[in-house]
Formats: C-alpha cells, structure tokens, sequence
C-alpha cells in the first residue's frame, strides 16, 4: 500500500508539472506576431548601403516592460524614407508589450541610449559603445 501511495502521489506530481509546463509555451506566432514582425523589419531594412554618415540613422525596436526600446538597429536613408520600416517596427514593440503583458514579464527598468549609426565601408553599421568605467575603480 506504501509504494501505492508513493507512485500516485509522483503521478499527480507529474502530472501538475507537465501541466504547468504545458500552460506556459508562448502562443503560436500569428502573421502580425513579433517573431513574423521580426522578420518583416529584417527583410525591410536588408539594405543598410551608404554614402555619408547623414545616411544613416537609428531606430529602437522591441519594447522593455518599463516603455523604451530593447535595442536599436541602423538603417539607411540612402535607398528608402524608412516609413516601411517604422511602421514594422512600431507594429512589433505593440506586439512585444502584448506577449509580456500575457506571460507577465517584467523588466530591470534601465534605459538603453541611442548609440547612432556612421557609414563604415559603404554600409551603415550601430556605432560602438563604450562603457564608462567608475573613477574610484580605474
């Protein structure tokens, strides 16, 4: 009767776990999900082509729990006005709010600044960024 016991009470564990896990797979892309956005946005901004550095430009995308992008791509004017683009990318961080208002994602709150974009070898790329380092560290 002991092992009876033993092996339902591992069963009904099992079974609250795979539950569990089962209710907390995100949702099926949908055409105007993030993922598809995503693919939209990396589809319409594939040519970063430049001449000058007034080509290139930044735009945040994603969406942080606390409001501000989650990072920044560099595009390029030389080719297109970027409307397509910022419509994507508009589209995308309202469908990142919605997922993690559905699975109730929270974030650190910190605030990523624009770094800007500059034409490197005929392309517009993200400039670096450098961390600043605390005085009483160096």
């Amino acid at each position: 009767m002991k092992n009876l016991s033993h092996t339902l009470r591992l069963a009904a564990a099992s079974l609250l776990i795979l539950t569990a896990c089962a209710g907390a797979q995100p949702p099926a892309d949908t055409p105007n999900g993030a993922v598809a956005l995503w693919q939209q946005i990396q589809s319409a901004n594939s040519n970063l082509s430049c001449d000058s550095d007034s080509q290139c430009h930044t735009i945040g995308v994603g969406a942080k729990a606390c409001g501000g992008p989650e990072n920044y791509l560099a595009w390029s004017s030389k080719n297109s006005d970027g409307a397509q683009l910022k419509a994507l990318v508009q589209q995308h961080a309202t469908a990142r709010r919605a997922d993690d208002a559905r699975q109730g994602m929270m974030s650190t709150c910190t605030a990523i600044s624009d770094p800007g974009a500059s034409c490197r070898a005929g392309q517009c790329v993200i400039n670096t960024r450098t961390l600043a380092i605390p005085a009483d560290v160096r």
